[in-house]
C-alpha cells in the first residue's frame, strides 16, 4: 500500500514548483500534478529528486494518494481553468475535502466558488501568495480567505511555508470569509503598483531635474534602503540601477519605457470604483503605465510640443532630501488609500478583517515588504477601530513633516514639466481629505439645475433631500436622490 501524502498540488510552472519544494522542505510529503507527463518527469527527476515528491497526470489517481480530509492547491492561470479543475475535483472528493486556490483570481470568483463548493459539502481556500518565484521557494507572504472550517486544516502547512518577519512573526494568518484572502492579495498588488510608480518617478526626477548618474542614483536609493524607506522595492531599485552589462554599459537605460501589467491594479481600482473610494493614486499608477504603452504618439506629441531646456537644480543634497521626504510621504497616503478600500469592502462583505494582521502579513515574504509596515501594524494595535490611518499619531507627525517637502518636490516638477501623476495625486487627496468643505456644494446645485438630483443642506437635517427650480421653466419634480 503506498505511503498517502499529505498534499496535492495542481500546476507546476514556476510558482507551483517553487511551493512544492517548500512545502516538502518542511516535512510534508506532496503529490503534484500537471497535464504533462514530460513535465512531471522533468521535474521529479530533476529539483524535486531528494524530496518526498510524486506526481501524476491523472486527478483521481492524485485524489488516491492523499491524506484525508484531503487537501488539494491549485497553482493555474485565474478565470475559468480554476472552475474547470474544480469540476473535474468535486465527483471525486468526499465532505470535508478542502481546495485551495493560490493563483491570483479575482475576489468575486472566490465568493462565488466558497459558496458552491459549500453546496457540494467541501470546503474552499482563496489565498494570496505573493513574493514571485523566490518568495514561493523560500518562504512567500500568504494571505487565505474562505470557509472558516478550512483554516484550521491548512494552517500547520501554509504557516510553516510562509516567510517570517525580523521578529519571528509568521507572514500567514487567517484573513476572512469568501473572498477577503484575494481580495486583500488584490489590494496587495494596487499597492505595489503605487510603490513601484512613486519611485519610478523619483528616478525620473532625479535624471531630468538633478542630473544624476545611474551610480549616484544608486547610491541614493541604498542609502534611502537604510532609512524610513527600507523595503524590498528600494533596496532592487538600487540593485537595478547599479547594474551593468558585459561591455560595462548600464541595463536600465537600454531598457524600453513602456510598462506592462496582468490586470490585478486594473482591478483594484475598479473595486474602488464600485465601492466609492478615493483610491487617486494607485489609479493614476494603472493609467501611467497605459500612457507608456503609447510610446509611438508620445515621440510624434514630443516633437510638436517640444520641452523647455530643464535647468539642473543646483543644490543637488537638498533636494535628494525634499524627494526622499515626499516620497516617504506619498508612500504614506497610498498605503492609506489601500487601508480606506479594505475597510469598505469589509463593510460590504461583512468580513472581519485583522488591519495589524494584514500589515504583519506583508512585513516579509512579499513584493512591498517594508519596515514601514510596522507602523502600521502598531497603529492598528493601538485602535482597532482607526478610521484612516492619517488618524494616527505617528502618520499625523510624519505627514506633517513631510508635507512641505512634498509641495516643493511637486511643484518643481510640474514646473519643469516633468509628469508626477502619483505624487501629485498623493498630494490631491491628502489636501482633499483635510478639507472641510470641498466645492461640491456647486457640483451639486449644477447636478439639481439641469437633472434635478436634489442637494441636501446646512441649514437642514442630514439625510433630507430638496430640489429647486432654478430657472423658473422647469417643474418641482425631482429626480433620484444621490448616495454618499
Amino acid at each position: 500500500m503506498k505511503q498517502l501524502s499529505d498534499i496535492g498540488l495542481i500546476g507546476i510552472a514556476v510558482m507551483g514548483e517553487n511551493l512544492a519544494l517548500n512545502i516538502a522542505s518542511k516535512g510534508f510529503s506532496v503529490v503534484v500534478s500537471s497535464r504533462k507527463q514530460d513535465t512531471i518527469d522533468t521535474f521529479l527527476n530533476g529539483r524535486a529528486s531528494n524530496y518526498p515528491i510524486t506526481g501524476t497526470t491523472d486527478l483521481k489517481e492524485l485524489v488516491s494518494l492523499l491524506k484525508k480530509p484531503r487537501k488539494i492547491m491549485l497553482m493555474i492561470k485565474a478565470g475559468n481553468p480554476v472552475d474547470q479543475v474544480i469540476d473535474q475535483l468535486i465527483p471525486l472528493l468526499d465532505q470535508g475535502d478542502v481546495i485551495i486556490d493560490g493563483g491570483n483570481s479575482l475576489y468575486t470568483d472566490t465568493n462565488r466558488r466558497t459558496k458552491y463548493l459549500k453546496e457540494h459539502n467541501l470546503l474552499y481556500i482563496g489565498t494570496g501568495v505573493s513574493g514571485g518565484e523566490e518568495g514561493a521557494l523560500k518562504g512567500p507572504s500568504i494571505m487565505p480567505g474562505g470557509s472558516p472550517e478550512a483554516w484550521p486544516l491548512v494552517k500547520p502547512i501554509l504557516q510553516k511555508i510562509a516567510a517570517k518577519a525580523p521578529d519571528g512573526g509568521i507572514c500567514c494568518d487567517w484573513v476572512g470569509e469568501d473572498g477577503a484572502g484575494h481580495f486583500v492579495k488584490m489590494v496587495h498588488n494596487g499597492i505595489e503598483y503605487g510603490d513601484i510608480q512613486l519611485i519610478s518617478e523619483s528616478y525620473h526626477i532625479m535624471k531630468s531635474l538633478l542630473g544624476l548618474s545611474n551610480e549616484d542614483m544608486a547610491h541614493t536609493f541604498s542609502k534611502w534602503n537604510k532609512g524610513d524607506l527600507d523595503s524590498y522595492l528600494i533596496e532592487i531599485t538600487a540593485d537595478i540601477l547599479a547594474y551593468k552589462e558585459k561591455d560595462g554599459t548600464y541595463l536600465i537605460d537600454k531598457i524600453q519605457d513602456t510598462a506592462g501589467q496582468k490586470g490585478t491594479g486594473k482591478w483594484t481600482v475598479n473595486a474602488a470604483l464600485d465601492m466609492g473610494v478615493g483610491l487617486t493614486l494607485i489609479a493614476e499608477s494603472v493609467f501611467s503605465r497605459f500612457l507608456s504603452s503609447q510610446k509611438d504618439e508620445r515621440v510624434k506629441a514630443a516633437k510638436v510640443y517640444p520641452k523647455e531646456d530643464i535647468q539642473v537644480l543646483e543644490n543637488k543634497e537638498a533636494f535628494l532630501e525634499d524627494l526622499e521626504k515626499a516620497l516617504y510621504g506619498a508612500k504614506i497616503l497610498s498605503y492609506t488609500q489601500g487601508y480606506a478600500l479594505m475597510k469598505e469592502a469589509a463593510k460590504a462583505y461583512e468580513w472581519n478583517l485583522n488591519y495589524g494582521g494584514i500589515a504583519l502579513m506583508w512585513r516579509s515574504g512579499c513584493i512591498i515588504r517594508s519596515v514601514f509596515l510596522d507602523k502600521i501594524k502598531s497603529a492598528y494595535e493601538k485602535n482597532g477601530k482607526l478610521e484612516n490611518l492619517l488618524l494616527d499619531s505617528y502618520f499625523e507627525k510624519t505627514v506633517k513633516s513631510c508635507l512641505p517637502s512634498m509641495r516643493k518636490v511637486i511643484s518643481t516638477a510640474v514646473l519643469n514639466g516633468i509628469p508626477v501623476p502619483a505624487l501629485s495625486a498623493a498630494l490631491s487627496y491628502f489636501d482633499g481629505y483635510t478639507t472641510d468643505r470641498l466645492p461640491a456644494n456647486l457640483l451639486q446645485a449644477q447636478r439639481d439645475y439641469f437633472g434635478a438630483h436634489t442637494y441636501e443642506r446646512v441649514d437642514k437635517k442630514s439625510g433630507e433631500f430638496f430640489h429647486t427650480n432654478w430657472t423658473g421653466k422647469g417643474g418641482d419634480t425631482s429626480s433620484t436622490t444621490y448616495n454618499v
